[in-house]
């Protein structure tokens, strides 16, 4: 028998990498392709956003002759005189919708279904309220009221102005943000760097590139994680899955009920399409009584009564803290027959409500503009320097960057196990995603494969 000292040495045994060590390589090839990738769909993206959120102090400037009054009065005179007004200019058009504002020096909007604006828009007059003048007339978009310049803007930043075909690039943009957002600051925290929320100065070469792309990353992680939520909802596939989501557990948000009584159910719309009384029934300036008596203020939006229905009256100030209570007012007794409150809304329409809304520059005015200005510069911000650290690993001589280290998924299956569990059911629910995932997984394997054919 051999001694201790005879037997022959036994290797130790090499200890396990952590997790984190094995999952470092993944996130890096990751981040590299959606980066190198993905990037020009972000860059495309954050262009338009920041544009958008800076369009609507460019609108306010543009348009003021026809927001603005010329000068304030001591009252404004009655509601329907100026929805009159705003039909007699355009005879051709039919009453809408009207929107009052608390703003003493902003005009009252009467909005006309026009056969001289795009099917599904409207025709946004703009009515003095001290002296019921007609300032001129625009067109309106959507439930907001954008002007042309933020709808045209809206459309680049959606769909490229190339309609539901476009809209599949901002859908990538989306679905692929988050991942971009949570991979970088998993690398970045993972280097236990001590400065964590500003550029390393002292860095030169490509550590200096990456310092100041982690740290613009790290301030602006949040409110991009928050855009990339906020946008999937909007998109086609899987703003659809959302939406199923929403539906299956009760998250959708309520709709106020405007149908009367029976004994109303052959009532004709109140205001004859002019925003006055018929005989015998209630008009908008009753209805406007009712509504702020109701507790309602602020701006506010009436609808007229189609047949068997009420007034639809609704505060439209997204601005936190909001006024987004609505009233159903009956138009031959002048009785609120429904209410609904935004406090009474499910927590999950009130989170849409409030997403939606600071993705759109509406939920904080100017402060919420300014911000999403902020993030869309960070992005671009972000991609050139993260194109400019591709670069800087060139090799000498080369005109492009080395990608980083192929095999990683071999040398940690775990990490790979534990990836691939989450990648597939996020893939489904967010379809571009799992699909060019697939891709770049193909593409990968490819790649791999052709370059162990050529070594």
């Amino acid at each position: 028998m051999l001694s201790e000292i005879e037997a022959p040495p036994v290797a130790a045994a090499t200890p396990r990498p952590p997790f984190w060590v094995g999952l470092r390589p993944l996130l890096l090839r990751l981040h590299f392709y959606a980066g190198i990738l993905i990037a020009p769909f972000l860059l495309v993206a954050a262009c338009t956003g920041a544009l958008y959120g800076a369009s609507y102090q460019i609108e306010k400037v543009l348009y003021s002759d026809q927001l603005t009054v010329s000068q304030v009065g001591t009252a404004p005179r009655p509601l329907s005189e100026q929805v009159a007004a705003a039909t007699a200019a355009h005879p051709e058009s039919s009453f809408a919708l009207v929107r009052t504002y608390d703003d003493r020096e902003a005009t009252t909007q009467v909005l006309l279904n026009s056969p001289n604006v795009a099917e599904g828009n409207r025709l946004a007059v703009f009515v003095d309220p001290y002296t019921a003048k007609v300032q001129g007339a625009v067109e309106s978009y959507g439930s907001t009221g954008a002007l042309p310049l933020r709808a045209t803007l809206d459309k680049l930043h959606t769909s490229l102005l190339l309609g539901e075909t476009g809209r599949l690039y901002s859908e990538l943009a989306a679905s692929w943000l988050w991942v971009v957002v949570l991979g970088g600051l998993g690398l970045w925290i993972g280097r236990r760097r001590k400065r964590y929320l500003r550029p390393d100065g002292k860095a030169t070469g490509r550590r200096r590139t990456l310092s100041w792309h982690g740290a613009v990353g790290l301030w602006a992680a949040i409110g991009l994680l928050g855009l990339s939520a906020t946008g999937l909802t909007w998109s086609t596939y899987a703003g659809e899955n959302v939406e199923n989501l929403r539906t299956s557990l009760s998250w959708s948000t309520p709709s106020l009920s405007t149908t009367v009584g029976a004994e109303h159910a052959g009532h004709q719309a109140a205001d004859g399409g002019s925003g006055e009384a018929a005989p015998g029934s209630v008009g908008l300036d009753q209805v406007l009584a009712t509504a702020r008596k109701a507790g309602l203020d602020g701006p506010l939006e009436i609808t007229p009564p189609k047949p068997g229905k009420a007034y639809a009256v609704k505060e439209i100030d997204r601005q936190v803290p909001d006024r987004l209570d609505q009233i159903a007012v009956d138009p031959a007794s002048g009785h609120i027959t429904s209410r609904l409150d935004f406090a009474d809304y499910p927590l999950a329409a009130k989170l849409t409500r409030y997403g939606i809304d600071l993705h759109m520059g509406l939920a904080f005015g100017l402060v919420n503009q300014i911000v999403l200005v902020a993030l869309g510069l960070a992005v671009i911000t972000l991609i050139l320097l993260g194109y400019r650290m591709w670069w800087q690993r060139r090799p000498t001589g080369g005109v492009m960057g080395r990608p980083y280290t192929r095999g990683a998924w071999r040398q940690n299956p775990v990490a790979t196990v534990v990836l691939l569990l989450l990648a597939v059911p996020i893939g489904w629910f967010i379809p571009l995603f799992g699909l060019s995932l697939l891709a770049f997984l193909v593409i990968d394997l490819l790649l791999g494969l052709r370059h162990r054919t050529t070594a």
